[in-house]
């Protein structure tokens, strides 16, 4: 181990922190203000799925449905050019009959209706907070393993940092107005474990170095441990990226969302996993003796 080669992360962690805290205020104020643009998923409305004869032209439709007042509907294609997929935000069950009708007619009938499916906005707002709760249940069961393996202030800024990341990637599509759906709840439930995949690796090698670098303070610990799992975090970040990148482009409109969210996820947890988690941990004041398991006194046993 070259100490000299140590690359100092911590030397700056008061910006980095500082650039953390704006980068949360920012997404809460997004998400405060322009809200998530909820998909069908958890509003409810139709879903019509149409098979062409050949490549379908998806503006001619949207021009055809924004003629019929159907400004707000959701056009793209759905695996190949010739499958298209419409979603409108509505709570009548027959409008998907109607609009499938429409395209129909305005095609002169060369149409295959493939699909025509409903979602209640009730079934909507149940799958809106079951996804959240199980958000929630994901993040508290992660308190509690990282508490139980390392330390309870290993375990509060890991939460953190999982935290900053979410957020994050909510704000992310709050501003630009993304659709958020069941996929991109999903990509989130994966940055979870992504981000604290990457948090764990460094904090491990944190209580490894502590205990063998007894002389040396808590912040050079903590740039050794950081420096040395560095190439790994970078390498599997990379190639995650490289993975995603090809979704994002070839993977088709209906994993758009879920390639965005873990894109924007992956970069922040990174970010977070390198300069975030382990700051917390000097602002907590990290100890040796916080690793010390407590002793457990034996009763004394006072019968003559």
């Amino acid at each position: 181990m070259n100490i000299n080669r140590t690359i100092n992360f911590l030397g700056l962690r008061k910006f980095f922190f500082a650039v953390a805290v704006v980068l949360m205020i920012a997404s809460l104020g997004s998400l405060v203000v322009k809200q998530l643009n909820l998909g069908l998923d958890f509003t409810g409305g139709a879903l019509v799925e149409l098979n062409y004869s050949e490549a379908a032209d998806l503006e001619e439709i949207r021009l055809t449905l924004r003629e019929n007042g159907w400004d707000d509907a959701v056009v793209q294609n759905f695996g190949a050019s010739t499958d298209v997929l419409i979603r409108l935000p509505s709570d009548d069950p027959n409008l998907g009959n109607q609009v499938a009708d429409m395209v129909k007619r305005a095609e002169g009938g060369e149409v295959l209706v493939k699909r025509v499916e409903f979602i209640g906005p009730q079934v909507g707002e149940e799958l809106r907070d079951q996804g959240g709760l199980g958000m929630l249940l994901a993040i508290g069961g992660i308190l509690l393993y990282v508490s139980l393996r390392f330390q309870m202030k290993f375990a509060v800024a890991a939460i953190l940092a999982l935290v900053h990341d979410v957020v994050f990637t909510l704000g992310f599509f709050a501003f630009f107005g993304l659709s958020f759906d069941l996929t991109v709840l999903a990509a989130l439930l994966a940055v979870i474990g992504y981000s604290l995949n990457d948090t764990i690796v460094v904090f491990d090698r944190v209580r490894e170095n502590i205990r063998a670098m007894r002389h040396t303070d808590l912040v050079e610990i903590i740039n050794v441990s950081t420096t040395q799992t560095l190439g790994r975090t970078l390498a599997t970040s990379f190639s995650t990226i490289l993975v995603l990148l090809a979704l994002f482009w070839f993977g088709g409109e209906n994993i758009h969302g879920f390639a965005t969210a873990l894109l924007i996820g992956v970069g922040i947890g990174t970010y977070s996993s390198i300069y975030v988690a382990g700051g917390l941990l000097v602002t907590m004041k990290l100890t040796r003796e916080d690793l010390i398991p407590p002793q457990v006194e034996e009763a004394v046993d006072e019968r003559p």
